[in-house]
């Protein structure tokens, strides 16, 4: 357990310590077989499911479970109701008891698949909600045993309240203003309740968690040794290397669900895939020793072989590899580079239904009458014409005359330009592409 913090260091998953010298002896003394130290890293329920920004502290929760500490997740069923005002230029728009209790469910099996929960271990992970504690606290209660440790001039320092407090535009409401009082006494109730001494989250949380240790050091007061009985640290917030935000594509926001209760779309296993293979070469090393498990000399040793040939991509599909298997299983990720494997060769006909629908979930597609298809079937120039592949039929048939069209894979020429009912996959889509990666979808019904 000593080497903890070196190993959170080489990973580039330590930012900011409130005490670095007493976590070092606090892990060290810690013993394993008990569940070692415990820490919490809470969760914001405001959507269904997490990015995948919210990987990063998920995987640091998962080191240390793998030194042998015991990780709490708190799930924010109370703060969820008032909304953290960090780095936001307005209000939040409030959410009902309803609408954060279906998020709160629908974000439990993210952490379920990252980490363990088996009761046998010492240090199984644990859930707990803050709504559970803060349901009996009255407000009077709220006042006199949380609201008198904080210094309003302390509060108005913080960068989330002060930037709010210069906008012309939007202030900050009391609601948003006491968010802090709420998320530190998290720290003081699990504290007292769990045993808990560390606090871990991401670098923007640093004032709150700052308040969260200083709230337990006022009302427990400092241990035998005259250390702070609670710490704090923060994981450094992920950039990559061009400077744009990580987790962030031209699609939209990389989702840690497939399917999400709310039917919003997430992002399939296939998707998360795609998102590790097309990693810069920039961002590998970096990716590789957050979002995976190999180990720093495995690490190391893959970059040097990528960079002497990176034309082999050998990096790009390990770190798609273990990151999908982390999140979504074996199985899953296997399937998803057997798609990958087939879109790219164009043997699309192969795949079956599910990975089908995955892979071009977000391709252009038409729907077409499947009485069209009747006799020698539908003319491909007026299919074309109605898809996103040619503007006209007489594009259409300069497309053909040139060798560019493929249906299912299988390259098309003026002579055979016609689709049939033969054509269609799992009887109902017929996969169109111009040149190598132009693709739509028609569906027949």
């Amino acid at each position: 357990m000593s080497d903890l913090l070196p190993h959170l260091k080489a990973r580039g998953q330590f930012f900011q310590c409130t005490d670095e010298s007493n976590l070092s002896a606090h892990l060290s003394s810690a013993d394993a077989s008990i569940g070692g130290r415990r820490l919490y890293n809470g969760f914001d329920p405001t959507a269904d499911s997490l990015t995948i920004g919210n990987l990063v502290p998920i995987m640091l929760l998962r080191r240390f479970q793998r030194a042998g500490h015991t990780p709490f997740v708190l799930l924010g069923g109370a703060t969820g109701l008032i909304g953290d005002p960090s780095g936001k230029e307005a209000e939040r728009a409030l959410r009902t008891e309803d609408e954060v209790r279906a998020n709160i469910d629908g974000q439990r099996k993210i952490f379920e698949s990252l980490l363990d929960f088996d009761p046998k271990r010492p240090n199984p992970a644990r859930l707990c909600n803050n709504y559970d504690w803060f349901k009996s606290i009255g407000f009077i209660e709220a006042l006199r045993d949380i609201g008198k440790h904080f210094s309003v001039n302390e509060m108005i320092k913080r960068d989330s309240v002060r930037n709010r407090l210069e906008g012309r535009d939007h202030g900050i409401s009391f609601t948003e203003f006491a968010y802090m009082l709420l998320q530190a006494y998290d720290f003081l109730h699990l504290f007292r309740a769990e045993s808990v001494t560390i606090q871990s989250a991401g670098a923007d949380q640093w004032g709150n968690i700052v308040s969260g240790v200083d709230l337990v050091r006022r009302a427990e007061g400092l241990d035998d040794h005259g250390n702070a009985r609670a710490i704090g640290l923060t994981a450094p917030l992920l950039t990559k290397a061009d400077g744009s935000k990580f987790g962030k594509t031209e699609s939209g926001a990389i989702w840690l669900s497939h399917k999400r209760p709310s039917g919003e779309p997430g992002s399939s296993p296939y998707a998360y895939y795609q998102f590790w293979l097309n990693a810069a070469d920039a961002d590998l090393r970096n990716f590789l020793l957050i979002f995976t498990d190999i180990s720093d000399g495995e690490v190391v040793d893959l970059c040097a072989r990528h960079e002497a040939e990176p034309h082999k991509r050998e990096a790009q599909r390990t770190l798609a590899q273990h990151a999908t298997t982390l999140l979504h299983g074996k199985d899953a990720m296997q399937h998803a580079e057997h798609a990958a494997q087939a879109l790219f060769s164009g043997d699309v006909a192969s795949m079956d239904l599910d990975a089908l629908t995955e892979v071009f979930a977000e391709a252009p597609h038409t729907d077409h009458a499947r009485a069209s298809l009747s006799g020698d079937g539908a003319p491909l120039t007026d299919v074309l014409a109605q898809t996103s592949l040619a503007s006209s039929k007489g594009e259409a048939r300069k497309h053909l005359a040139a060798g560019a069209i493929s249906i299912n894979g299988r390259k098309i020429t003026i002579a055979d330009a016609h689709i049939t009912a033969a054509d269609l996959l799992h009887d109902h889509v017929a996969l169109l592409r111009r040149g190598k990666k132009t693709w739509h979808v028609t569906r027949w019904s």
